[in-house]
């Protein structure tokens, strides 16, 4: 399945693991890593080079966010949050929402779909 596994092809689950080193920043880029994607929701790990981002789109379920290190603008229907590590943010589904990297940033964003 996508995203049991590290890199270097270690199956992660039963493994201790923190998630900030799952995924390394990349210059001018925003780098995401599957840890988990089943029919109820998924787990996934983004890193952003300062002034990338993602642009305004909007889901159909609720997203959280948590930022694990550095600084991010979320946008949520058009109102700005600074998020910073240790943060968390639930983003509504059906809601327009944006993500740009104040400084480098990491976080793991978590959708249940069900």
């Amino acid at each position: 399945m996508p995203g049991e596994k590290d890199a270097a092809g270690e199956d992660l689950r039963g493994k201790v693991f923190r998630l900030a080193s799952v995924v390394g920043y990349q210059v001018g880029a925003v780098v995401s890593r599957t840890l988990v994607d089943k029919d109820a929701g998924t787990v996934t790990l983004f890193s952003f080079d300062k002034g990338q981002g993602l642009s305004e789109h909007t889901a159909p379920f609720d997203a959280l966010v948590q930022v694990l290190n550095g600084e991010a603008e979320i946008s949520i229907a058009g109102a700005p949050h600074r998020v910073r590590a240790g943060e968390m943010i639930i983003m509504p589904g059906g809601k327009p929402h944006a993500l740009k990297a104040v400084k480098r940033f990491k976080m793991a964003l978590v959708m249940i779909r069900s």
